[in-house]
Protein backbone atom coordinates (compact mmCIF):
# COMPACT_ATOMS: atom_id res chain seq x y z
CA UNK A 1 0.00 0.00 0.00
CA UNK A 2 1.59 3.49 -1.14
CA UNK A 3 1.53 6.30 0.92
CA UNK A 4 0.71 10.27 0.52
CA UNK A 5 2.14 13.38 2.39
CA UNK A 6 -0.22 15.64 3.05
CA UNK A 7 -0.25 19.50 5.05
CA UNK A 8 -2.37 19.73 7.97
CA UNK A 9 -2.44 23.32 9.36
CA UNK A 10 -1.79 23.54 13.04
CA UNK A 11 -5.28 23.15 14.20
CA UNK A 12 -6.03 20.26 11.79
CA UNK A 13 -3.26 18.23 13.19
CA UNK A 14 -4.53 19.07 17.14
CA UNK A 15 -7.90 17.73 15.62
CA UNK A 16 -6.84 14.76 14.79
CA UNK A 17 -4.26 13.59 17.49
CA UNK A 18 -7.07 14.51 20.07
CA UNK A 19 -8.88 11.37 18.21
CA UNK A 20 -6.14 9.57 18.34
CA UNK A 21 -6.61 6.46 20.22
CA UNK A 22 -3.70 4.34 21.93
CA UNK A 23 -1.79 1.96 19.39
CA UNK A 24 -3.68 3.80 16.38
CA UNK A 25 -1.55 5.81 13.53
CA UNK A 26 -2.82 8.61 11.98
CA UNK A 27 -3.92 6.80 9.09
CA UNK A 28 -5.96 4.69 11.17
CA UNK A 29 -7.52 7.75 12.53
CA UNK A 30 -8.41 9.83 9.65
CA UNK A 31 -10.22 6.36 8.11
CA UNK A 32 -11.76 6.16 11.19
CA UNK A 33 -13.23 9.61 11.23
CA UNK A 34 -13.58 9.54 7.51
CA UNK A 35 -16.35 6.46 7.65
CA UNK A 36 -18.20 8.68 10.82
CA UNK A 37 -20.26 10.93 8.37
CA UNK A 38 -23.24 10.19 7.47
CA UNK A 39 -24.79 10.75 3.94
CA UNK A 40 -27.44 13.14 5.89
CA UNK A 41 -24.86 15.59 7.21
CA UNK A 42 -24.64 16.58 3.38
CA UNK A 43 -28.24 17.72 2.88
CA UNK A 44 -28.40 21.25 1.28
CA UNK A 45 -24.68 21.17 0.69
CA UNK A 46 -24.76 20.91 -2.77
CA UNK A 47 -26.93 23.24 -5.01
CA UNK A 48 -29.58 21.30 -6.94
CA UNK A 49 -27.95 21.64 -9.60
CA UNK A 50 -24.70 19.86 -8.32
CA UNK A 51 -26.85 17.35 -6.50
CA UNK A 52 -28.66 16.26 -9.75
CA UNK A 53 -24.96 16.28 -11.97
CA UNK A 54 -23.63 13.73 -8.76
CA UNK A 55 -26.60 11.43 -8.98
CA UNK A 56 -26.51 11.26 -12.59
CA UNK A 57 -22.91 10.17 -12.39
CA UNK A 58 -23.65 7.89 -10.17
CA UNK A 59 -26.34 5.85 -11.84
CA UNK A 60 -24.08 6.35 -14.95
CA UNK A 61 -21.64 4.25 -12.69
CA UNK A 62 -24.01 2.21 -11.62
CA UNK A 63 -25.33 1.03 -14.92
CA UNK A 64 -21.72 0.70 -16.53
CA UNK A 65 -21.31 -1.80 -12.97
CA UNK A 66 -24.01 -3.66 -13.96
CA UNK A 67 -23.14 -3.88 -17.70
CA UNK A 68 -19.33 -4.78 -16.85
CA UNK A 69 -20.86 -7.54 -14.07
CA UNK A 70 -23.29 -9.28 -16.86
CA UNK A 71 -20.25 -9.15 -19.33
CA UNK A 72 -18.28 -10.79 -16.68
CA UNK A 73 -20.94 -13.54 -15.98
CA UNK A 74 -21.34 -13.95 -19.91
CA UNK A 75 -17.51 -14.61 -20.10
CA UNK A 76 -18.13 -17.20 -17.57
CA UNK A 77 -20.77 -19.08 -18.57
CA UNK A 78 -18.99 -19.27 -21.89
CA UNK A 79 -15.55 -20.73 -19.89
CA UNK A 80 -17.77 -23.18 -18.09
CA UNK A 81 -19.35 -24.24 -21.58
CA UNK A 82 -16.13 -24.74 -23.16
Amino acid sequence: MGTKTIRLDDEAYERIAERKREGESFSDVVKRIAGERSLLELAGVLSDEEAEATRETIDARRERSRERSAEIATRLDASEDS
